[in-house]
């Protein structure tokens, strides 16, 4: 059976000629609103992501400095909900640095952003060669072995020292076999 839908409420539809005016939802701050209604962005990602849409630099800094002065919009809010996510995923220090100053994120939110987090890194260090090496990691029994697993963490964002104490290599540490 051909069905046919039926025509559209004139009095619903506008005009269809595409001059109706636009909509909060157009503007630079409706998109702005919704984007953060999703989830957290920066500053610096807002004005990238509505200079793609179209929207002109000086609309979308008048629209996320009204987000900002409104509370909608925090750099700080945004810093410290990326480090949580990060280091419950298993990332280190170091990776969720450097991802915030991809933000453009400053120094000092950055610092207060860690500083928030109350994570023992070489405990989160340790789960993450458990969850990629399973039990027992961090004990290889061969220099190749701990130097994969030290890469490992390395590339997952923690520091030399937190490394080297996980997987035994740093010269402090317990029985490494060389004396």
């Amino acid at each position: 059976m051909n069905r046919t839908r039926p025509p559209r409420d004139a009095s619903r539809a506008g005009s269809g000629d595409g001059t109706a005016t636009r909509s909060r939802a157009g503007t630079a701050y409706g998109k702005a609103l919704g984007l953060l209604a999703r989830r957290e962005h920066s500053r610096a990602e807002l004005k990238t992501k509505l200079a793609r849409g179209g929207h002109a630099a000086d609309e979308a800094e008048a629209a996320i400095a009204s987000l900002d002065s409104g509370a909608l919009q925090s750099d700080a809010r945004f810093a410290a909900a990326l480090a949580r996510s990060r280091a419950g995923q298993g990332y280190g220090p170091r990776r969720i640095v450097a991802e915030l100053k991809s933000h453009a994120i400053g120094e000092a939110l950055i610092r207060e952003a860690l500083a928030e987090l109350d994570v023992d890194w070489a405990a989160a260090a340790r789960r993450q060669l458990e969850r990629q090496y399973g039990a027992g990691a961090g004990r290889a029994a061969s220099p190749r072995d701990r130097a994969r697993q030290a890469g490992f963490l390395l590339r997952r964002g923690f520091d030399g020292p937190t490394v080297g104490a996980v997987t035994r290599t740093d010269s402090g540490g317990e029985d490494d076999g060389s004396d």
